[in-house]
């Protein structure tokens, strides 16, 4: 199969390797211009565009696909399909016509449950324990089309966002190989997505990553792990921000304190009480340092019995 290739993020990576390790006529790549990052704001290449240059590919990167020019290089390559990953550009209608069998995604979610930009974070934040993959055929809507695969994967208790992350990124190359194979043999039905059962996984706000102690310790040690590693959850002590990378709920008899505030610390972990439960925290970090172990912390800071943690 001719195809060409559309992602940006660290995401997309391990699919281009599989499509090019399986044999598929990859004939170029599509990412986003670079963009300033990091503190000095230089310009930064994607992940999707580094590994292709690394391979060898032609990289291209339009600022939008609704450039007329655009759609006529698309059409030049004569394209059996365009395989999308995480491009962040939504594809015009004309796009979506022009490749042969069509423009094919790998989504994080089993459609149509977490259609939208944070499958993965959101799935964590909301408990589920499945999640999945799904191999769609791009239309005109917000992760709407119609789906050729799908395979469900298993959220284990101590997944981060980081973890699921990697776990789907592999699931979706090998699926998206299964699929193309069987797509050009025509052992491909598109099953259209149900009505019901349809979710939003609207984009991530670093409003988002501060703690609310009043609620349960089990929604708050979700939100720890669904925002690690980015935007990291965080809460306040004595006025200074203080990220928490890892946390788990633990048993705590009911207290009179309010929530945030800091029931023991010791080498195992800093329990806080939450609206219901308490919380360990065993990996902590302030602001312009690094991150570091609760043990660490309580040495360096031993009066923390009875502080209160500010939250959202």
């Amino acid at each position: 199969m001719r195809l060409a290739f559309a992602g940006t993020p660290d995401f997309a990576v391990p699919a281009l390797d599989a499509l090019l390790r399986h044999g598929f006529d990859v004939c170029a790549v599509f990412t986003q211009p670079d963009r300033p990052a990091g503190r000095g704001r230089a310009r930064r290449e994607s992940p999707v565009k580094q590994r292709a240059l690394a391979l060898g590919l032609p990289v291209h990167q339009p600022e939008s696909f609704r450039a007329t020019a655009v759609e006529a290089q698309l059409a030049a390559l004569r394209l059996d399909a365009l395989v999308v990953v995480a491009f962040g550009q939504i594809l015009p209608a004309g796009v979506l016509a022009v490749p042969r069998l069509g423009c094919i995604n790998i989504h994080a979610s089993l459609l149509p449950r977490w259609r939208g930009a944070a499958p993965i974070q959101r799935a964590l934040l909301a408990g589920d324990a499945h999640t999945g993959i799904s191999i769609m055929r791009m239309d005109a809507g917000l992760d709407t089309g119609p789906v050729l695969a799908a395979r469900a994967l298993a959220i284990d208790p101590k997944d981060t966002g980081g973890s699921l992350h990697d776990r789907l990124a592999a699931l979706g190359a090998v699926l998206i190989c299964e699929t193309l194979a069987r797509l050009q043999s025509g052992a491909v039905t598109a099953t259209p997505q149900p009505a019901d059962g349809v979710t939003y996984a609207a984009k991530i706000d670093k409003s988002e990553c501060a703690i609310d102690w009043r609620q349960d310790a089990a929604a708050i040690e979700r939100r720890v792990r669904a925002f690690n590693p980015w935007p990291v959850a965080e809460t306040r002590l004595d006025g200074a921000q203080l990220r928490i990378w890892e946390a788990h709920c633990v048993a705590a008899a009911p207290s009179p304190v309010a929530p945030g505030t800091i029931l023991a610390a010791g080498d195992d972990g800093i329990d806080v009480a939450c609206g219901r439960g308490a919380l360990r925290l065993t990996r902590v970090q302030l602001a312009g340092r690094r991150p570091v172990s609760a043990g660490e912390f309580r040495n360096a800071r031993p009066r923390l019995t009875d502080a209160v943690l500010e939250g959202a």
